[in-house]
């Protein structure tokens, strides 16, 4: 019972929760803070008799073990030592930042920090955790101001390889991420929410990063700047087996788009398949797919604000045929294969910007390419620069796998 406790779990007899336990008579009960399924330890005097996985609710046995490991209850879990000598520093930056705020007349800033800060200390010292460790992980972790976070990636070997996943979205959203999370810190210490050590947890700053990639392989359909400046060797996996060609792309004009993809959307959903539309906003998506429903077509829309539970049930009800019709933004881009839609109408399509760039645009187009009947349709009234490269591109790949079909007598 006492490791249980030193490693933050609670004893309730009463209710087994995540990160409790409870002990009756010869045996001892351990919900994991991670785990579907608690652990139940039957002793006989100071042996172990038995190890069972039970479910938590019935407490039925699921399963027999000859031994099992339990983690902390918390993500960080360290000693008493470490504890009090990151209190001393705590409070030595407190008295620092305090009196930097008074002087600067911030008052309210300064009491909000300091009842802040001393609860944090007295909740550290009496239990050996706050809400919001994290933040004071510099001193516990005995960094200097600057210094790298700790990150799953240390533990790697030196001649690892990492293979970066749509490395074209990666690389960008790792670059930019010390940036934002300093951005939004950077407001929290102004007023008093914090100290300014939580700076230093933070995400790897790109020159930290960017290191850790001597060995790596780039994935992505639509590699970027950075993928082809930094490669050694470029590889175009372009021949899917099944033989099914990239799709055949049209541009219409925007100019009465919305009547036009009635037009083209009909005859689809009457030969029993789906389609995708992109928009480039939310309030469009909301509005067309409200405007289609009204002229009786099965439609929805996807956005930002559905989490990935939602998200997939949406694409699940699309394959099964709940509806046919599914609008979005930037939802319908990467990872989205969908073997059931044969037409992609992408709205607006000559608005030069991030959603409808070449990349953005080669991306969307692929989602048609899981149909050997698939058709993308770009709204536009000028053929931009990204337009032209994507269809350039579209067409290439197509060509390279119709030949090998023909070379191979693969039949789509």
């Amino acid at each position: 019972m006492t490791r249980l406790l030193d490693n933050y779990y609670q004893r309730n007899d009463l209710v087994l929760q995540p990160g409790n336990f409870r002990s009756r008579g010869e045996s001892m009960e351990i919900y994991p803070a991670y785990s579907d399924t608690a652990v139940r330890v039957i002793f006989f005097d100071d042996e172990i008799e038995r190890i069972e996985e039970i479910d938590p609710v019935s407490g039925r046995a699921v399963l027999t073990k000859d031994h099992t490991g339990i983690f902390p209850a918390q993500h960080y879990v360290t000693s008493s030592d470490a504890i009090n000598n990151a209190a001393e520093q705590i409070e030595k930056e407190l008295a620092d930042r305090v009196t930097e705020l008074e002087s600067a007349g911030k008052i309210v800033e300064a009491q909000r920090l300091k009842m802040r800060t001393k609860y944090d200390l007295e909740m550290l010292l009496e239990v050996g955790y706050c809400s919001g460790i994290e933040n004071y992980s510099r001193f516990l972790d005995g960094r200097e101001p600057g210094d790298a976070p700790g990150t799953l990636m240390d533990f790697f070997p030196d001649d690892s390889l990492k293979f970066i996943d749509e490395s074209h979205m990666t690389l960008p959203q790792v670059r930019g991420m010390y940036n934002g999370d300093r951005a939004r810190k950077e407001v929290l210490v102004e007023h008093g929410f914090r100290l300014p050590s939580c700076l230093d947890n933070r995400p790897l700053k790109w020159s930290e990063y960017e290191p850790l990639l001597k060995n790596a392989l780039f994935i992505s359909a639509t590699p970027g700047d950075y993928e082809f400046a930094h490669s050694e060797q470029v590889v175009e996996q372009l021949i899917r087996p099944t033989g099914v060609t990239d799709p055949v792309v049209e541009v219409h004009p925007a100019t009465g788009q919305v009547d036009d993809l009635l037009a083209e959307v009909r005859p689809i959903i009457e030969a029993g398949e789906r389609v995708l539309i992109s928009t480039l906003t939310k309030r469009s998506a909301e509005d067309l797919a409200e405007y289609m429903a009204e002229l009786g077509i099965k439609v929805r829309y996807i956005h930002s604000e559905l989490d990935t539970f939602e998200r997939a049930e949406l694409l699940r009800d699309l394959r099964l045929g709940v509806f046919a019709v599914l609008v979005g933004v930037n939802l319908l881009r990467e990872g989205i294969d969908l073997p059931e839609v044969s037409l992609v109408a992408i709205l607006d399509a000559d608005r030069e910007g991030y959603l409808r760039s070449h990349r953005s645009l080669i991306q969307m187009i692929g989602r048609a390419a899981r149909n050997r009947a698939g058709k993308v349709i770009l709204y536009a009234d000028r053929i931009t620069d990204s337009i032209d490269t994507a269809m350039k591109e579209t067409e290439r790949r197509r060509i390279r796998q119709i030949s090998y079909n023909e070379e191979h007598g693969i039949i789509p």
